[in-house]
């Protein structure tokens, strides 16, 4: 069983003799459980089919565990965590979680290798001998900086370092790593706080990189770019990114998946209210890295928006 802490919101307006519909999001500091309890608020108000609630909980494999278990039916993740939920490819999951469907992508989770303004380092290749924090043990970055670093050929050559972000900034201000990755929504507050003191670069994440990342079958990563001033950067920075993402059980009615993804997209300037990164979400960018086989209910409604649908997302 997952354990969260238990933080219900959404209840208000609902139609309490409609299909319960919990959504894990993740704790209350992040960006999952505002999106998350608006996107409830959401369902309660905008349908009499739908009773939802929104919880705080751990986040991404949390989730993703939990409806497998059926604690929710829906959930707020990282689109790589979900592939490798439903594949059972890492060590974070011991089953595969075969019931996840996909509803639709929200937006990106930026792959960010931070170095000091003064290094040497300029390229991935330049990593090659050096002191890396890699992500914390078990982590979606931890596998994320082993793929991105052995398409870039310099993952057996460095020295790893299993750090958090908190940990991962400190140690390179410190000068215990030469550099650090960090998958998060950019900007990101670790970084923000280590550019204060200490001047930082972004590594660029070059096309030839997520070409050879799509090509070994990792079909969740996609371009993102930071803009100069970012983390009081001179210069842009191309990357890659992971999404954010909204998943439900493949036993959820198709009406009520249907419903959620069209109140879901004819009510964004709500989504928008609650966080900044819901400014990010759209109907043209929700199959951007779809890690999953959508829910019958959200082809419906993207097929009756105009959206095509590849093949593969249908089932």
């Amino acid at each position: 069983m997952v354990v969260v802490a238990t933080l219900l919101v959404g209840s208000v307006g609902c139609a309490s003799g409609g299909t319960k519909v919990t959504i894990f999001t993740g704790g209350t500091a992040g960006v999952y459980f505002p999106l998350g309890s608006k996107y409830a608020e959401m369902l309660n108000q905008h349908s009499d089919k739908i009773d939802a609630n929104a919880v705080t909980s751990g986040a991404s494999v949390t989730n993703a565990k939990a409806i497998g278990t059926n604690e929710c039916q829906a959930a707020l993740l990282q689109n790589d965590v979900s592939y490798y939920a439903v594949t059972g490819t890492t060590a974070m999951f011991d089953t595969a979680v075969p019931q996840l469907r996909g509803l639709a992508c929200l937006y990106p989770e930026t792959i960010q290798f931070v170095v000091l303004d003064d290094s040497p380092i300029m390229t991935l290749a330049d990593l090659a001998g050096k002191n890396v924090a890699v992500g914390a043990p078990g982590s979606g970055t931890a596998v994320a900086c082993e793929q991105i670093l052995s398409a870039a050929g310099v993952w057996s050559s460095i020295t790893r370092f299993d750090l958090n972000f908190a940990e991962a900034a400190s140690a390179i201000k410190l000068g215990e790593v030469d550099a650090g990755i960090i998958l998060a929504g950019a900007p990101t507050p670790a970084i923000e706080e280590l550019a204060i003191s200490s001047p930082v670069r972004i590594i660029d994440v070059p096309a030839d990189i997520l070409t050879k990342l799509l090509a070994a079958g990792y079909p969740f990563y996609v371009q993102q770019s930071l803009a100069a001033g970012t983390y009081g950067m001179d210069n842009g920075v191309t990357t890659v990114a992971v999404q954010a993402m909204l998943a439900v059980r493949n036993d959820l009615p198709e009406d009520v998946v249907y419903e959620m993804t069209k109140i879901l997209f004819t009510n964004l300037d709500e989504l928008k209210a609650a966080h900044t990164k819901g400014n990010e979400v759209s109907l043209q960018t929700a199959l951007d890295g779809m890690s999953l086989v959508l829910h019958p209910g959200a082809v419906k409604y993207y097929k009756e928006a105009g959206v095509t649908v590849p093949a593969a997302l249908q089932g």
